[in-house]
């Protein structure tokens, strides 16, 4: 055994390592808590997550609002609302030729009309 293999350890553990020179870890439960530790560090990810849980369930709301066989449908504010829709969260923006700007949350989108009523669409792939 050499001198450089006897001083390496486990990073989670400190469990002395055998095998490979580049091992980092003693098992992979060792190395999930390990990551799993310095993403919680970052408070970034945590503000990540919840942003992008909040896009998904956007998402979701508009795919159930538009049946599979609608290419379009109007919807109440309201009606968005009471499902937790959150407006000001969104993926990115489409302006048509008209001028008309959709708000997108990944593939499905709507389009505020008047007397808060919304058309939402699906993204063309």
């Amino acid at each position: 055994m050499s001198l450089s293999e006897e001083n390496r350890n486990c990073l989670l553990c400190k469990k002395g390592l055998r095998g490979r020179v580049d091992k980092k870890f003693c098992d992979d439960t060792c190395r999930a808590v390990y990551n799993n530790q310095h993403k919680i560090k970052n408070n970034n990810s945590v503000f990540i997550r919840k942003i992008n849980s909040t896009l998904l369930k956007n998402r979701r709301i508009l795919q159930e609002a538009l049946p599979p066989a609608n290419e379009m449908i109007k919807v109440q504010h309201d009606n968005l609302l009471q499902k937790g829709f959150a407006f000001k969260f969104h993926t990115h923006l489409y302006t048509n030729k008209k001028g008309n700007i959709y708000y997108f949350c990944y593939d499905y989108g709507y389009l505020p009309l008047e007397n808060r009523w919304y058309l939402i669409v699906k993204g063309k792939e």
